[in-house]
């Protein structure tokens, strides 16, 4: 059922992880433009990383869906603020809100089916 690992694919997963978990870390603390406090940056870091290191072993399908899905629409979301504010720059503070507000829902959506996905997947 498992694939045994070599020392060395062990360790690019773990990097892979710890980065994809500081992305999210620090992506969550600049976007919003909050003060950035390292303990909860690598507290977040490592919530994130464990949840993608436990949806790539137990369920690989959902963790590469989630993070397309993700990406997707807050590229969509990205875009089409970046259009909005092309065309209207006076408006720029009100799109960027608007914006991180939409990102942030979308995150929060990903995050709720993972929380779903693993629940079905252990109960």
């Amino acid at each position: 059922m498992y694939n045994h690992m070599s020392g060395h694919q062990l360790c690019k997963r773990v990097v892979k992880y710890i980065l994809e978990g500081l992305v999210v870390a620090i992506a969550s603390m600049v976007l919003p433009r909050q003060k950035v406090d390292l303990e909860a940056v690598v507290a977040i870091a490592l919530v994130a990383a464990a949840t993608f290191a436990i949806l790539d072993m137990f369920s690989p399908e959902v963790g590469t869906a989630s993070r397309a899905g993700a990406g997707l629409g807050i590229g969509r979301i990205g875009g089409s603020a970046m259009e909005s504010i092309a065309r209207q720059p006076e408006s720029l503070g009100d799109i960027r809100a608007n914006m991180i507000v939409a990102a942030a829902l979308v995150e929060g959506a990903v995050f709720f089916a993972i929380v779903v996905c693993l629940l079905i997947l252990f109960l």
